[in-house]
């Protein structure tokens, strides 16, 4: 359980799932009050490999949720340099 220290807010994230025999697409769609912003993943299953759906929607949706993140952080970047005045390098 989350401490609150002063509010709650609440982010929402929608994952969406599109797929056929050998290709599943996934998007990890984030919104923060009239904010949104999007991920974008998808898996391709080897001709030789079995037909499994589950593990191309995990990794479809894993490459979303990476892809999300990095924008995340790019977005977060932006913002610090806005008020810092200059560019900023975020270790990790």
């Amino acid at each position: 359980m989350l401490k609150v220290i002063d509010e709650n807010k609440v982010w929402t994230l929608e994952i969406s799932i599109g797929e056929n025999a050998d290709e599943t697409e996934a998007q990890a769609r984030l919104r923060v009050d009239e904010n949104e912003m999007t991920g974008w993943g998808r898996a391709r299953r080897h001709p030789a490999d079995p037909r499994r759906p589950r593990v191309g929607e995990e990794l479809a949706v894993a490459r979303a949720l990476s892809d999300l993140s990095h924008r995340l952080v790019d977005a977060a970047v932006a913002d610090i340099e806005t008020f810092a005045g200059g560019p900023v390098h975020l270790p990790g």
